[in-house]
């Protein structure tokens, strides 16, 4: 089993125990072809599973040149905003790779670019590039329409940060093809 493999299920475990605490309201499979030496991507086309906890629908499919490899930060609670949780999870995007369009439930998300260039698309908005050390944020119920590494030769990586409530079980609902 490749390294990166590895680090796929390690994530899909630790996603699956926090959600199951209560802790990260998100749930996420992935099913992959073989992968490529030291890459941990499917020689061709990728398809992905992707449910969000507590959907009407049991899976939505999402096929994608390259999906993002997600890893949850932290949840927390807000201390002085009862009921209210933060989480934060970290997206880390292969040269050229894309999110299928998506909504974040009722949660009010912050978008902060970590290291390279995401391409972003909220609503009927304009699409916009942000660099290293620039944000966006989305109000509760936007269409994430375009989120997507803007290099098709280097990584980048985003830091996405929820404020949601404790109990919503709706931070990532996948667009049905």
């Amino acid at each position: 089993m490749s390294r990166s493999r590895i680090r796929g299920v390690f994530a899909t475990t630790l996603l699956a125990g926090l959600t199951s605490l209560g802790a990260l309201q998100f749930a996420c499979a992935q099913t992959t072809g073989p992968a490529s030496a030291g890459t941990g991507a499917s020689s061709g086309e990728k398809t992905s599973e992707r449910t969000s906890a507590g959907s009407a629908a049991p899976h939505e499919t999402i096929t994608a040149a390259i999906t993002p490899a997600i890893t949850p930060a932290f949840a927390v609670p807000i201390a002085n905003v009862p009921g209210k949780t933060m989480t934060a999870l970290v997206v880390d995007y292969a040269p050229g790779g894309k999110s299928a369009p998506h909504r974040h439930g009722q949660a009010f998300v912050v978008g902060y670019v970590l290291s390279g260039e995401i391409r972003s698309r909220v609503d009927n908005g304009a699409e916009h590039v942000y660099r290293a050390g620039q944000s966006w944020t989305e109000k509760p119920g936007a269409h994430h329409r375009v989120s997507e590494n803007a290099s098709a030769t280097e990584p980048a990586k985003l830091l996405a940060i929820f404020v949601a409530d404790t109990n919503d079980k709706k931070l990532l609902t996948f667009d049905r093809k």
